[in-house]
């Protein structure tokens, strides 16, 4: 008997040895993925081998889509402008399940537990919450801020506590939904300012930040003791004395704390803004060569990347946190969209949209690495996002 269930078990390895050399084996620690905002593809990258491995098709109207991985980082969400959520396998390099669950919308997040995908919608405005294993609608918070007026949502962060925090464009505040119970949210409304057009949870968790489009300053929310409400910080920040033409509104997303500062870009102005992190109050400005769209800072703290809205969207500058001073200018190509790290920070990966190409540069040499194709490239997202808050 011993011998025949050795046999058989030598017979059922065979067979999975089989089935797994359809598809390779690999983690999914060094992978990602790039938009291509243009025809509904994205292409599946490795920052390790800075190389493609599969490409993906039919996830709709990705013109201001964006991404969030589940806790093992093997699946992918992403979140398209036509209102899709698509879940995607990264190992398996193919849609897992894809449904249409607004008219309008432009991002989302996942619960700090893993098992809550959360989109925010224009139209109808409002949260909804979905099963992150199945896509099952669990429950949604429409976001009326008057009898019979909704809102925009904008600026959705995961917060600790499987609890959301986003901004209301058209309300003027912020809301806090509490999931602990997915299929009843429980929400709490903040006062915030005039237009708040993004958000961002500092990487601690501890403060929720939305710039206010409407006014100059940032309204902040000390996440550890919300009852204090939202509060003005930077009130001299945004567009200063001057009705400046803004060509791009800043993503809130890619400010950066960094050496004990925050990197903010002020809105229409050539300048990024430096606050103290403790005291949220300005320390200095950098003058840069556009109006800043992404200010990301890089994982050691040490830099802090800045591309620009047209007419200057070609180039990208290095602030040095140290000095406060930049110190590279690239030209990657036409139209930078968007920039990203790989994990441990040693290179860095931009797309340049109207050159159909994904070029990478090292970090310490500012050399070339090499470029990928891609059809109008816009966001690059890595699977290290998975274990960082607000990503």
């Amino acid at each position: 008997m011993k011998a025949i269930a050795n046999t058989l078990l030598a017979g059922l390895l065979v067979i999975l040895l089989g089935a797994c050399g359809s598809v390779p084996l690999r983690g999914t620690g060094d992978l990602g993925l790039v938009i291509e905002r243009a025809s509904g593809h994205v292409t599946l990258v490795n920052t390790s081998t800075r190389s493609a491995y599969g490409r993906i098709g039919g996830l709709g109207d990705l013109s201001h889509a964006s991404v969030v991985y589940s806790r093992d980082a093997r699946y992918a969400f992403i979140f398209g402008r036509d209102g899709g959520l698509s879940k995607i396998d990264l190992l398996e390099g193919r849609i897992v399940k894809r449904v249409i669950q607004s008219g309008n919308a432009i991002g989302g997040s996942i619960s700090q537990d893993g098992r809550i995908v959360v989109a925010q919608n224009y139209s109808p405005g409002g949260i909804k919450a979905f099963d992150s294993e199945t896509l099952e609608l669990l429950s949604e918070v429409p976001a009326e801020f008057e009898p019979g007026r909704y809102s925009k949502v904008v600026g959705l962060a995961d917060v600790p506590g499987n609890k959301f925090a986003y901004a209301l464009f058209d309300g003027g505040e912020i809301w806090i939904s509490d999931f602990s119970d997915p299929k009843r949210p429980l929400t709490t409304r903040y006062p915030a300012g005039l237009q708040p057009y993004d958000g961002l949870i500092t990487p601690d968790g501890r403060h929720y930040l939305a710039g206010l489009f409407g006014e100059d300053g940032i309204a902040l929310i000390d996440l550890w003791q919300p009852e204090k409400g939202a509060r003005k910080i930077l009130e001299n920040y945004g567009r200063g004395e001057e009705k400046l033409p803004v060509f791009k509104m800043p993503h809130l997303r890619g400010w950066s704390v960094a050496a004990g500062r925050a990197w903010l870009p002020a809105i229409g102005r050539h300048e990024v803004l430096v606050a103290d992190a403790s005291t949220w109050k300005e320390t200095g400005r950098v003058a840069v060569k556009g109006q800043p769209v992404f200010v990301m800072a890089s994982p050691d703290g040490r830099q802090i990347w800045v591309n620009f809205a047209f007419p200057d969207n070609g180039w990208v500058q290095v602030i040095d946190t140290l000095s406060g001073k930049i110190v590279q200018t690239l030209a990657p190509g036409r139209a930078v969209l968007h920039m990203e790290f790989t994990p441990r920070g040693e290179a860095v990966w931009l797309s340049a949209r109207d050159d159909n190409r994904v070029v990478i540069y090292d970090t310490k040499t500012f050399a070339k690495l090499g470029s990928l194709a891609a059809d109008a490239p816009s966001g690059i997202f890595f699977s290290s996002r998975a274990a960082r808050i607000g990503f």
